[in-house]
């Protein structure tokens, strides 16, 4: 490090300032961290104290690219640098060193060199960047991998008509067998201890194995040296925390003994890394256990309440002590694998990235994007504007025949013996051939069947012009040929397509298109073809998804009929009409049809001729699908024009014998072949099987995908391979074709020894602007292309721009070429609208005004003219990628991946590469088939140099990275992958990825800049008139007054005591056991709903006494000293609690921990008990012995539980007095509760406040001895203990108490029992109203037939301490509003810490209103009401009307001055009922004061409120209230503890969570946290583990779209691992802590780059 040798005290100000500064610019991700090291050495360089230091670490050898050795060169290269393995790390690198299939060891002879060594040369830039990548967390089951099903050529496989072009095998070289970037790590092996000491550095090793569920990319597994450890900054924590728990944490075990420092060689890069350490290390931090060895969480449909981290206690501030035996005072855990690679993550982001655009759109109301204004360094086009390139004229020949049939006809009549096709079987052997005497004779049948005997009685079915669907398989060309010129010598109009396989084949819907814009009704297929077509169990064929109805007609010979001999058919002169239509698949996934006119077709045929000097009698091999294209043109049309002998190859021949074509040309004494990049890698693979073959007699080897740019490589090291056996260089003949203009251009024959075309070397720079520039700076962003010769005779090109109107290019400009020429298509068959802006296009010079008036075709391609009238084809509008104002072309991607050494890892042809639309702008997307036998370290180390090599050639980062199981990926007919049905299965998280990397930090830099506090509109300086506030009325609102005793009938019964009976609770019951001792208070339900327990008013007073008496006498309880009650939810919880007021102690409810989960749960029952000081402890039998039992042992220490009574079978004593405060201000009891924050917070309730609280339920829900209300709720803490054991004791009314957790094994008890007991109140929670909508929301059919009717109930209120959750209420009253559920009578309740109740519906008054806002004010602290269905709206419910006796005041939480009506701001109360204090060892009253006791900035001076911590607003409705008065309605958002504030802004978990739950049919629950700045989305999934992938990019999508914030972390878990608590709020800190902590048991943890 440089500060070792440096007395950093002594430093000079201005040195330290130059550090400081130096330090803010690494922060703030504006240096790098090499950088910032050289800096910071150079400043600190004079300052040196000399000692003697050991020698510099070797630097990194660069070495020459060069040919690549085995497979194994990375490793073996490596082993020259780095330092001795660990032994796994040998056993590594000798797996990784198995000979690969034939094929992968050649690799040099068929790569493209100058690609592989731009591709190395750029990975070899990363070596200095020392970057470390974290690797994502997996669970073992999840990479199970798929089987291979299909057999596949060697290390190929059937790779598309497009990207066959890619196929050009390329190595990396020796260059990268250097040891590897730190981006690209070597993944770590089993590790010592001591690399823990490093786990917080960037790029340090966290991994527990090489086959752990969780590794991290690493640098070495070298240890760093012990002074280097000691020279970390250790950051102090700022405050003690003020609860130490006496137990320790599971998840910290102690492993001091290992964190002996071991000798090891030092590697360069972890010195390098040690500099850069940010965090120090906790003294007793060992590393935590592996996620696969912790135990599972117990799971089942019970939410488990917390996990195993208990909660931090609350009594200091908030937002302060998060679990202190954690963390490190910035909040970071030092003992957590996950920590260490969310800080790699962090360390990776802080890197500067490109410059990013120099505008950023605003976030305004109208969510306009800005468009970045242009960078002034863009190269722009500089030429003359392009003058069109004209064709050869197209010679007249004599004997040209008038239309096409008539050639056939005539060759058919005086050559009928000359083959006219040969086809192969599956071996590669001649199966039959077709004479042309026998192809007439066939045509004229099938002519004169499908005119005259297809319909009953000779009724003719077919007219001229009608289309037919021909449905052949590739291996079957005679039955496509006759069929083809059949229908031409019928006139009617073939449409060839594919055989389909299944109803779910990729695009078969939108063949179903294709054919019914072209109006088909008949299908024609062969015999064996129709057997195999899929059917219905009757035996029709299926009815194929999107077709419409067809006839089938088998054409095989037998089934035809032999016309007679005065019938012939007619043959016209080629016209306008259309002869065939020929299918095209839009980028869209769109199939259209593209007409092609018998003209046309002929002309093309006259053309091609022409072009490629075809004479009568050759011999073509045609590799190509004959159905449409080249394949077509040339091996089905030319060649019958010119009496030419095609020899088909199949594709399954293809497959099962690459070299098939090869023999063909040998045995058959070729002239001509066609066929793609594909074929000729397949034939290079295994050429060395034959030797003999001869390839002398081609004269022309046409290419198709030769406009490919990458097909240069494929040419050239086929040529280099077979050019031994007599291949000619000038043979080679690329060409550039489209469906639309058909032939575009095609290299002509070359004579031999005349030099070949040169190549244009252009800058990628260039292109991505779209103009060519030579390429002279930097040869790792070249593109190579080859010429595809020139224009086809008689046609007329010129360049356009590919977007808007169709402007003339200039010369230096690359555009989309267009063609005037009678050989193209015509029109998209039945889109008259898609065709006129494709085949009508005439060109506009730079003023806008027409070239000319003929029009011109588009063809889809894009490229240039270059010198000598040469045509350069760069790439295809449907390949075409704008990201950012810039052109991208999938194919160089792909070409690029490919160079990165893909051949342990991936199969070459089967890359996926195309755009989503993502935040305004094109997001790239590549998807891969992963090998079976790939390694989760390969793949990953793949992914990140695919990463790296793409960004540094085509300066444009990746969006997501995946790689799926082999096999699964939606295939064309022949193979190639169908690029749209692929985007869509990304789209719709069907695409079940094995491995997955996105980097949406790197790519998406076109987000709103972080927004700066805006000044508060209403402070101290604002004018203040009576109830206003800068013009608005102040935001407060109040619920009617809390009177005197209301209940006359009351006063006169209690003559003795009429003012103490608001003061104690206690008293009432003695009171109601006197005068109505047998009215029954209390009836407990089990899940059978039979009440198995009541309680009267004097059996709950004898219960109470004994209790007390009890604690007297066996606890030796003193006054005033905490109790904890410890019970399952029912009447003896109740009978404790008075007793403890009968015995003057103050009771604390607990909930009991669950048997089956006592680690978890165990430690929060003892921290409440340890901070609440009690004395005793009471309980039942049952619980009293798991509290001292063995699992409770294995947990904490249980001698030291205080005094446990169990009170099942207690003696009849009566205490020896009934315990009366002195005055009601003492406190009455504890209320414990865990917060969602993770805060364990105690409360203190006076006896007074107990008296408002319930007397102001009282009168706001009308509650009298004679009602009854039904209470599904727990009782342990807030609204819902105050509901189940005070309510009914002070109002006297019935309560039928229904623990929650019956529900679990009885759904619909609750709603039965309100049904049965026809009750008119209820209070429920959101777990509750959640289970009851997600179990029974299907079967109210089958409740109503049981009678259940719920007509009866006026108020079901929802009690909870959140937002109201609208979704769910609206549900549950759609889903039971059958059952006779009022949608009147679903309500909720609020409450908090401060004040246990603060609204409740109630009986009378307005219903709940609910308002609309805008959710990006609300990020702003701001309210802007919005219409219902308003883009970015939020649907907010009034929390319930405010209970008599609060007051309700908004007030700005930062300047604590009062706001006006319908602003965001803090909701601050005042009411009689409110908590005296919190209740803490170490009572610190600066925070009583500031929670429970403030007072506003100004405004009101005097009233003292409690700060809820909630951020609410409160709007003036029209609805009046019972007294006649405006109703002013409270609306909570949300906790303000909870908020997550993210570039500047405020966010409510809840809104995140919501886009996130919407984003996949998977997700059952989310929740999401951040952790330094990073967003961390947990989502809980569903289905199979194999959606689990799927789920990181939707998550990713939806968060980014709808909230503009990029996910940090998605963490895919089994469903109920989110924590809930009773109240069935989501506890995320706990989430977090566990995630923190390994203790999740992840299914995948995504870390986004």
């Amino acid at each position: 490090m440089a500060d070792r040798g440096v007395d950093m005290l002594a430093l000079p100000k201005e040195v330290k300032d130059q550090l400081a500064e130096l330090d803010l610019e690494l922060s703030e991700g504006d240096i790098t961290q090499k950088g910032y090291e050289k800096k910071r050495t150079k400043l600190l360089l004079p300052f040196f104290i000399h000692t003697p230091v050991e020698a510099p670490p070797p630097a990194y050898d660069a070495q020459a690219p060069g040919p690549s050795n085995a497979s194994g060169s990375t490793h073996a290269n490596a082993h020259t640098q780095a330092p001795p393995p660990s032994s796994s790390s040998r056993y590594r690198d000798r797996r990784s060193r198995r000979p690969h299939r034939s094929g992968g060891t050649r690799d040099d002879r068929y790569r493209s060199d100058i690609h592989t060594e731009a591709v190395q040369a750029a990975l070899a830039k990363h070596k200095e960047e020392k970057m470390a990548l974290p690797m994502p967390t997996k669970r073992r089951s999840t990479y199970v991998q798929s089987p291979i099903n299909n057999c596949t050529p060697p290390d190929s496989s059937s790779s598309s008509e497009d990207e066959g072009a890619l196929l050009r095998q390329s190595s990396v070289g020796a260059g990268l067998g250097a040891p590897a970037p730190s981006s690209l790590l070597q993944p770590s092996s089993l590790q010592s201890p001591d690399s823990w000491i490093n786990r917080s550095v960037q790029g340090s090793s966290t991994s527990s194995s090489a086959s752990s569920a969780s590794s991290t990319l690493s640098h070495g597994e070298s240890k760093p040296q012990p002074s280097q450890t000691q020279a970390q900054p250790q950051y102090k924590p700022q405050y003690q925390p003020q609860y130490q728990p006496q137990y320790q944490p599971q998840y910290q075990p102690q492993y001091q003994s290992q964190l002996q420092p071991q000798s090891q060689p030092q590697h360069p890069a972890i010195a390098d890394m040690l500099a850069q350490a940010r965090i120090g290390l906790s003294e007793n931090s060992g590393p935590p256990p592996d996620v696969l060895a912790a135990a599972p969480q117990a799971r089942g449909s019970s939410h488990v309440d917390r996990p195993n981290n208990p909660p931090v206690v609350r009594g200091m501030s908030r937002g302060q002590s998060r679990s202190s035996m954690m963390e490190t005072a910035d909040g970071v855990p030092v003992n957590s694998r996950v920590s260490t690679k969310i800080q790699q993550l962090l360390n990776t982001l802080k890197r500067p990235k490109r410059p990013p655009l120099s505008e950023f759109f605003v976030d305004d109301q109208e969510e306009i994007v800005e468009v970045p204004q242009p960078d002034p360094n863009t190269p722009r086009p500089e030429g003359r504007q392009i003058i069109p390139v004209k064709g050869e004229p197209l010679g007249v020949v004599s004997n040209w025949p008038p239309a096409l049939q008539a050639a056939l006809a005539r060759w058919g009549a005086t050559q009928g013996k000359s083959p006219a096709l040969t086809a192969l079987d599956i071996t590669g052997k001649s199966l039959y051939t077709l004479t042309y005497g026998k192809l007439w004779s066939r045509s004229v049948k099938l002519a004169y069947t499908l005119l005259n005997k297809l319909g009953p009685k000779n009724e003719q079915v077919l007219k001229p012009g009608d289309r037919v669907a021909l449905v052949y398989p590739n291996s079957d060309p005679g039955m496509f040929w006759v069929a083809f010129y059949g229908c031409l010598l019928a006139e009617v109009i073939p449409v060839p397509i594919e055989v389909p396989l299944s109803r779910k084949d990729a695009g078969s819907s939108q063949v179903g298109f294709l054919l019914g814009s072209c109006g088909v009704t008949l299908a024609l297929t062969s015999e064996i073809c129709l057997k195999g077509l899929p059917k219905t169990p009757t035996g029709e064929i299926l009815q194929f998804k999107g077709w419409p109805q067809l006839k089938w007609v088998v054409t095989d010979s037998k089934y035809l009929t032999k016309p007679g001999k005065d019938w012939q058919p007619h043959i016209p002169t080629a016209n306008t009409d259309p002869a065939y239509i020929e299918y095209k698949a839009s980028k869209e996934g769109t199939v259209m049809g593209v007409a092609v006119s018998k003209v046309a077709m002929l002309t093309h045929c006259q053309a091609l001729t022409q072009a490629c000097n075809y004479c009568e009698g050759e011999t073509l091999v045609n590799v190509l699908d004959f159905k449409k294209d080249m394949g077509l043109w040339h091996g089905v049309l030319t060649s019958v024009m010119n009496r030419i002998h095609t020899i088909s190859v199949p594709y399954a021949v293809m497959k099962a014998c690459p070299l098939s074509w090869v023999q063909r040309v040998h045995i058959h004494k070729a002239r001509v072949a066609l066929v793609k990049c594909r074929d000729l890698h397949w034939a290079m693979m295994a050429h060395r099987e034959q030797r003999d073959t001869s390839l002398a007699s081609l004269r022309m080897l046409i290419v198709a995908d030769g406009a490919n740019p990458w097909s240069v490589s494929s040419c050239d090291a086929f040529l280099n391979v077979f050019q031994i056996h007599g291949l000619k260089p000038e043979v080679i003949c690329p060409c550039a074709t489209s469906p639309e203009a058909m032939t575009v251009a095609i290299r002509r024959p070359g004579v031999p020894g005349t030099p070949l075309p040169a190549r244009a070397i252009l800058s990628m720079g260039g292109l991505s602007h779209g103009v060519i520039r030579v390429n002279t700076e930097d040869k790792n962003s070249a593109l190579t292309v080859q010429d595809v010769g020139h224009v086809m005779p008689g046609a007329l090109m010129c360049i356009v721009k590919p977007e808007g109107p169709p402007q003339l290019c200039k010369t230096d400009e690359i555009g989309e070429i267009v063609v005037n020429s009678r050989a193209g298509g015509n029109m998209y068959y039945g889109l008259p609208g898609v065709t006129k802006n494709t085949f009508e296009v005439i060109p506009v010079n730079a003023l806008g005004a027409p070239i000319g008036e003929i029009p011109f075709v588009r063809s889809g391609l894009l490229g240039f003219v270059g010198p000598g009238s040469l045509i350069f084809v760069v790439g295809k509008n449907e390949g075409l990628l704008m990201v950012s104002g810039r052109r991208h072309n999938a194919d160089d991607l792909v070409a690029t991946a490919l160079a990165v050494e893909p051949v342990k890892t991936v199969y070459r042809g089967r890359i996926a590469v195309f755009s989503v639309t993502v935040f305004y702008d094109e997001r790239i997307v590549v998807v891969a088939e992963q090998r079976p036998d790939a390694s989760e370290e390969d793949s990953f180390q793949w992914m990140s140099r695919v990463l790296q090599a793409i960004d540094s050639i085509h300066q444009v980062g990746l969006y997501c990275l995946a790689l799926v199981p082999a096999n699964t990926l939606p295939k064309t007919h022949l193979g190639g992958i169908h690029i749209f049905e692929t985007k869509q299965h990304f789209l719709d998280g069907n695409l079940h990825p094995c491995n997955i990397l996105m980097c949406p930090h790197t790519c998406v830099t076109n987000l709103p800049k972080p927004r700066q506090k805006q000044p508060v509109g209403v402070g101290p300086a604002s004018i203040m008139v009576g109830n206003l506030v800068a013009g608005k009325r102040i935001a407060q609102a109040a619920g009617r007054d809390l009177g005197m005793i209301e209940d006359q009938d009351l006063i006169r019964k209690l003559r003795m005591w009429p003012t103490m009976m608001h003061q104690f609770l206690s008293e009432a019951l003695q009171w109601r056991a006197q005068t109505d001792p047998d009215h029954c208070l209390y009836v407990l339900l089990n899940a059978k709903g039979v009440a198995v327990s009541t309680a009267t008013c004097v059996q709950l007073h004898k219960r109470a006494e004994k209790i007390a008496a009890a604690l007297t006498e066996k606890g030796s309880i003193n006054t005033g000293d905490n109790v904890v009650l410890l019970y399952p939810p029912g009447i003896d919880l109740i009978a404790s609690f008075y007793g403890c007021l009968y015995a003057g102690c103050v009771p604390v409810t607990v909930r009991p921990p669950h048997p089956q989960n006592l680690a978890a749960t165990l430690p929060t029952v003892r921290m409440i008990i340890d901070v609440s000081k009690a004395a005793c402890i009471l309980t039942t039998q049952n619980l009293m012995r798991i509290l001292r039992s063995k699992e409770a042992a294995a947990t904490l220490n249980i001698k030291t539980w205080p005094t446990i009574i169990d009170t099942d079978d207690l003696p009849r004593h009566r205490p020896p007095t009934i315990y009366k405060p002195p005055t009601a201000e003492m406190i009455a009891y504890l209320d414990f509760s865990v917060s969602t924050t993770g805060m364990l917070t105690g409360v203190k309730i006076s006896h007074s406040a107990v008296s408002a609280l319930c007397r102001s339920i009282k009168l706001q829900c009308e509650l009298y001895s004679s009602r009854q209300i039904a209470i599904c709720l727990d009782p342990y803490c807030g609204l819902g203990f105050v509901l189940w054991c005070l309510a009914s004791v002070y109002s006297g009314h019935q309560s039928i108490l229904i623990p929650p957790m019956e529900l679990e094994s009885c759904l619909p008890l609750w709603l039965s029992t309100l049904s049965q007991y026809r009750i008119r109140d209820t209070f429920c929670s959101y777990s509750v109203m959640e289970l009851c909508t997600k179990g029974i929301g299907t079967q109210t059919e089958i409740l109503k037939a049981r009678g259940l009717n719920l007509s009866c109930v006026r108020s079901c209120v929802v009690i909870a301490e959140e937002r109201p959750r609208l979704a769910l209420t609206m549900s549950f009253s759609k889903l039971f509003k059958d059952l006779g559920l009022s949608p009147r009578a679903v309500s909720t309740a609020f409450g908090s810490r401060v004040n246990l109740a603060i609204c409740m519906q109630g009986t009378t008054g307005p219903d709940p209103s609910t308002v609309y806002v805008d959710m990006k004010s609300l990020r702003h602290d701001r309210v802007r009401l919005v219409e219902r269905g308003a883009p970015q709206s939020l649907p907010l419910m009034e929390s319930g009307k405010i209970l008599p006796g609060v007051r309700v005041i908004i007030v700005n939480p930062e300047t604590r001055g009062p706001l006006g009506d319908s602003h965001l701001g803090e909701i601050w109360i005042n009411s009689p009922h409110s908590a005296s204090g919190y209740y803490t060892i170490y009572g610190e009253e600066s925070l009583q004061a500031d929670h429970f006791n403030t007072k506003l900035s100004f405004g009101d001076p005097t009233t003292l409120w409690a700060r809820t911590g909630y951020l609410g607003f409160v709007k003036r409705t029209e609805l009046l209230d019972a007294a006649g008065h405006r109703h002013d309605a409270l609306f909570v958002v949300g906790s303000l503890d909870e908020t997550l504030e993210l570039r500047g802004l405020r966010y409510h978990p809840i809104d995140i969570e919501i886009s996130v739950s919407r984003a996949h049919r998977s997700i059952a629950e989310s929740a999401v946290f951040t952790w330094t700045n990073l967003l961390v989305v947990v989502a809980e999934l569903c289905g199979s583990e194999q959606d689990a992938l799927d789920l990181v990019p939707l998550v990713t999508n939806v968060v980014l779209e709808e909230h503009h914030l990029i996910v940090g972390v998605v963490v895919i878990v089994d469903p109920g691992v989110i924590p809930i608590n009773s109240r069935g709020e989501k506890q995320r800190m706990h989430l977090r802590d566990s995630f923190l902590a390994d203790q999740l048991d992840p299914i995948y943890v995504a870390y986004n780059m």
